[in-house]
This record gives structure tokens, sequence and C-alpha cells, in this order.
């Protein structure tokens, strides 16, 4: 099924972790032939280049010298093969594994909170969303990014439903870890999103909310398509 409207819209999806953003963000970029972009692969990947690099101590500060380090930092969504959707390149190199990490995960909010990289990736992202027909997915699209958005929507599911989606999301990939440890990663970083000074997780006041703690991404898919056809 093609894009219902004639004229083009920005659709900004925000929400907790684990809430299956970047499944619904994808499925209906699918639908519509939208431009599909996981700004939170765009966090991740500089969170990997900090790991990479030594830029995160024992106790998950990250160094002030990952400033200076910016410039080289170069991320790019490419499609390979056959591939349904783009996967994350960190200076030409495929990361789309490595970046989905537990330990990835876990410092991911720290690095998100530094400024400087918040600056730099929501230039990116901006830029990317100019010619509108495009998804984007995270903690601050429909309130930082594109606060202009025709369609914002925020993402919630209860906290037990969050962590067996992550449990078992880890488990198909062959993680080692466990249950508990999910649950307290997702709560670190409910926390941690909620209350960083820069640009904290919040629901934008004109987004819909989408409670999926009891839909099928299916469910999700039109749920979503139809706030879509609102804008025809």
């Amino acid at each position: 099924m093609t894009n219902p409207m004639n004229k083009k819209i920005i659709i900004a999806i925000d929400g907790y972790s684990s809430t299956g953003k970047s499944t619904v963000a994808k499925a209906i970029a699918r639908r519509l032939n939208y431009i599909y972009v996981d700004t939170g692969a765009m966090y991740r990947a500089v969170t990997l280049f900090c790991v990479q690099n030594g830029l995160i101590d024992s106790s998950g500060k990250v160094s002030e010298r990952l400033k200076s380090l910016l410039q080289d930092i170069k991320i790019e969504f490419r499609k390979s093969g056959d591939a349904e959707t783009a996967e994350t390149y960190l200076n030409n190199v495929n990361v789309e594994k490595e970046i989905r990490s537990i330990e990835i995960a876990n410092h991911v909010s720290a690095v998100s909170a530094v400024p400087e990289v918040r600056e730099l990736l929501v230039r990116q992202q901006q830029l990317m969303g100019q010619a509108k027909g495009i998804v984007m997915d995270g903690r601050d699209i429909g309130t930082v990014v594109f606060p202009d958005a025709e369609l914002k929507v925020f993402m919630t599911a209860s906290p037990e439903i969050r962590t067996l989606r992550r449990f078992s999301e880890l488990k198909a990939k062959g993680e080692t870890v466990s249950i508990d440890e999910v649950r307290k990663n997702i709560e670190g970083r409910d926390f941690k999103d909620t209350h960083r000074e820069i640009s904290p997780l919040r629901q934008a006041d004109d987004a819909v909310v989408l409670d999926n703690s009891n839909m099928t991404p299916e469910e999700q898919l039109e749920w979503l398509y139809e706030k879509v056809k609102e804008f025809e």
C-alpha cells in the first residue's frame, strides 16, 4: 500500500526504551514509501565510538576528549543486499550488530546527554527531514528535532512488558544477559532520559499517545496508519 496523500509529512515518534518505536516506524515508512531514520542508532554509534576509543571510564563518565573528536565520527545508513531497511555504518564500517548490545545500551544515555553530541546529531537529523516524507524515532524528535512535525506520536508500555520484550530480543541475538540486568538497564535509561538537562524525554503537548502494552506490531501499524490518513 502506498502513501494515500499527495502532500508528504514528517512523522515524529518519541517514547521510552523498548517500546518498539523502531519496529512501527520502519513498518509505517515501508507502507508510505517514506524514508526511515533511526536516531537511536546514531547515538548508539557515537557510544560505540566512545567505547572503542576508551572515552568512557569505569564509572560510566564520558571523557571531555569526545568533544574534540566529534569531527572524526561519520555515521551513515546504507542498504545492503536485499535488506528492507538501511543498516548503520560508523566510519564506513557496518556496526548494526555491535550497537545493539547491552554494553552500548548501558552507556548510550550518558553519551546522549553530552550537549555537543546532541547538537551535532540534531543538525544532521534536521537536514535529513528538509524534504519531508520521513519517519524518525527517538527521544526528542517531536520536541526538539521537528517541533513542527505534522504527526507526533509518543509511545509507551508497562515496564514489565518492555523488560520482557528487550530480554527476548537480546536472547534471540545470542546475548548472555539476565532478565534482572535488562530490567535495571531499562529503569536506568528511563531515569537518565527523562532527567537529563539537555533535551529530556517528554511527551510533546500535541503528540498522540500509543500505549502498546497489549498490542501486536500489526495492530500498532494499523493504529498509526489511521492517524496518518487524518492528514489526507
